[in-house]
């Protein structure tokens, strides 16, 4: 009898486990503690980024990008202790259609100007999708040769709502960039066909990418960003697309003649090259110096610069203003109830707008 109960004993029996020991060693903290990486103050930060330390780069820009009171005055301070050491750079703002092959372009020139001695750092804006509010960030594997230089700097950005492709701390990242002694700044965005005038209020230069045969030589929809080009580049020029390119080169020759003269005493100009074939990359730069040349002569590069500071201050006031408003926990909740009201149609878009202005500026 007893056997058979034996047999017939549950499976399910709990069994007594090892109890855990209740004494934690203060020598493992300590240990723990001290492989964990330590974030390095804003002083430490500018300091590393003076003596042109790519890693403490990446940080900074890391923590202007981010949306987090904290890391967002902590990048403040930075941003002041690189300020004196920025604006000794030329800015290079390029553009262009998705597909026109803006990624192997920059590789291929920012290979060029590094075999000249040039230190270039390359701010490449990505796409962020409106469904998921991702970005792919792929430009580095997408210029293999020039991340691998030790004279250039990649750092991918993610363009989030920002109006014309350029990310919303853009222009800090160029002074920093600027402060850990890159001296010529590439800046490539989104090109999807919206405003550019966010990229061209931060540059010195201003370059369009285009493709032969596509059919738009002199469309309308293009005149806006043609007009503030200063250099139209027809790119992959090779192949059975040279005769393409020569072409579509006379045709955008005669419509840059249209088009208003430019304060800067600047005609622009268009050139052909292939950038998968490094073919015609030194007349792209060579066509830039000429362009620097005349401007500083005449007085027109320092005149922009300070016109850029003086719109990059209201863009900031209302950037900050923006951002404090949806901030405010108030709103927040007057912001969902007049959303629902919107949507029933019980008050007007524009009225109910006033109503949460009207509170937000008590």
């Amino acid at each position: 009898m007893k056997l058979a109960k034996k047999l017939n004993k549950s499976a399910l029996e709990e069994k007594d486990g090892i109890e855990q020991p209740e004494i934690i060693s203060a020598k493992v903290i300590s240990q723990i503690q001290s492989f964990r990486r330590k974030q390095p103050t804003s002083e430490e930060l500018t300091a590393s980024i003076l003596k042109g330390d790519k890693i403490a780069l990446s940080r900074a820009i890391t923590l202007i990008e981010s949306t987090n009171p904290d890391h967002i005055e902590k990048g403040n301070q930075v941003i002041q202790g690189c300020l004196p050491y920025a604006n000794k750079s030329v800015r290079i703002g390029i553009t262009g259609v998705p597909g026109v092959g803006k990624s192997t372009f920059i590789e291929a020139f920012g290979k060029y100007l590094t075999t000249l001695g040039k230190k270039v750092a390359v701010l490449a804006v990505d796409p962020s999708s409106s469904i998921s509010h991702g970005s792919i960030l792929g430009d580095k594997t997408r210029m293999e040769e020039l991340v691998k230089d030790e004279n250039a700097y990649i750092r991918p950005s993610a363009s989030g709502e920002s109006l014309g492709g350029v990310a919303r701390k853009t222009r800090e990242s160029i002074m920093l960039c600027e402060a850990c002694g890159f001296d010529t700044i590439l800046i490539e965005t989104v090109g999807v066909g919206q405003s550019e005038t966010a990229v061209h209020s931060m540059v010195d230069f201003f370059l369009l990418l285009n493709l032969a045969g596509a059919g738009d030589e002199l469309q309308g929809i293009k005149r806006g960003i043609m007009e503030m080009a200063d250099l139209l580049v027809i790119n992959k020029a090779d192949g059975d697309n040279i005769t393409k390119a020569r072409l579509a080169k006379t045709e955008y020759n005669r419509a840059l003649h249209l088009f208003p003269e430019k304060n800067s005493g600047w005609n622009p100009k268009v050139t052909t090259c292939s950038a998968i074939e490094k073919d015609g990359i030194d007349n792209v730069w060579n066509t830039i110096q000429d362009y620097f040349s005349l401007t500083r002569e005449n007085g027109y590069f320092d005149i922009k610069r300070a016109d850029q500071n003086q719109y990059w201050l209201l863009e900031t006031i209302n950037d900050q203003l923006k951002n404090h408003f949806y901030n405010n926990p108030e709103i927040q909740k007057q912001l969902e109830i007049n959303k629902k009201a919107v949507q029933k149609n019980e008050i007007s878009p524009f009225a109910a707008a006033q109503i949460l202005l009207k509170n937000y500026f008590k």
